[in-house]
């Protein structure tokens, strides 16, 4: 039985930018572009009509830009997932658009190839951080996502984390460090099957859309400290 293809909007101000990614994603027999829109407000308006999956959201736009819009998206009922692309690879746009809510971060000149990937793999509940190297990123993000996202840590948080199992807890940890599920594995010596899991139990019992969030959550709470992921990432 054939599932239905993955259903995408497009929102970028430059109207030969979202015609080359509409010729990309069409060109899959997976992929469909449902909507598109030229502003934050637009795509918002847009999203409140058209039922999608995974939006490509441009983050410097007229009027409303796309870290706010994206914000908007999030609130949505049964949102969906948003990767935002930009031609600035700086860190305060990561921690922006994750904070908003994005699912994903990936710069515009990345290759037709990755385009399509990342939209498969958010669809798919993974983190997409950039085309580069997701550790790297996350050596300079946490900290700033730890400073960013503490003042707006709930007891709820505290209490999702406290509803974990200790190999729960594990997986998390390592997810935040920016490990796949095959690292994961092979890490903890289980089977990748049993890491898929771990990650779907952590993000129900977190309340987490995808692993994005759920390390949000492992920053904000503490449960990982940037000196932590540092340290991993060297030893």
């Amino acid at each position: 039985m054939n599932s239905s293809p993955i259903r995408v909007v497009l929102v970028d101000d430059q109207q030969l930018v979202r015609a080359g990614f509409r010729m990309v994603i069409d060109s899959q027999p997976d992929l469909t572009v449902v909507g598109e829109a030229g502003d934050g407000a637009a795509a918002v308006d847009v999203l409140r009509r058209t039922a999608a999956d995974v939006v490509l959201m441009d983050v410097r736009m007229p009027g409303t830009d796309g870290i706010a819009a994206t914000g908007q998206v999030a609130a949505l009922p049964d949102p969906p997932r948003v990767v935002v692309l930009t031609t600035f690879d700086l860190d305060e746009y990561v921690v922006a658009a994750i904070g908003a809510g994005a699912s994903g971060f990936l710069l515009k000149d990345a290759q037709p190839e990755e385009l399509l990937a990342a939209v498969r793999t958010v669809h798919a509940g993974e983190a997409v951080i950039a085309a580069s190297s997701t550790r790297r990123l996350l050596q300079h993000v946490a900290p700033m996502l730890r400073g960013s996202a503490a003042s707006v840590a709930a007891p709820a948080d505290d209490r999702s984390l406290a509803e974990l199992t200790p190999r729960e807890r594990e997986v998390l940890e390592l997810m935040a460090y920016g490990a796949t599920n095959t690292e994961i594995a092979g890490r903890l010596f289980v089977s990748e099957a049993t890491v898929k899991t771990h990650v779907g139990r952590v993000l129900a019992k977190t309340g987490s859309r995808d692993r994005v969030q759920a390390v949000v959550l492992a920053y904000r709470t503490g449960l990982v400290a940037p000196a932590d992921l540092l340290r991993d990432a060297t030893s």
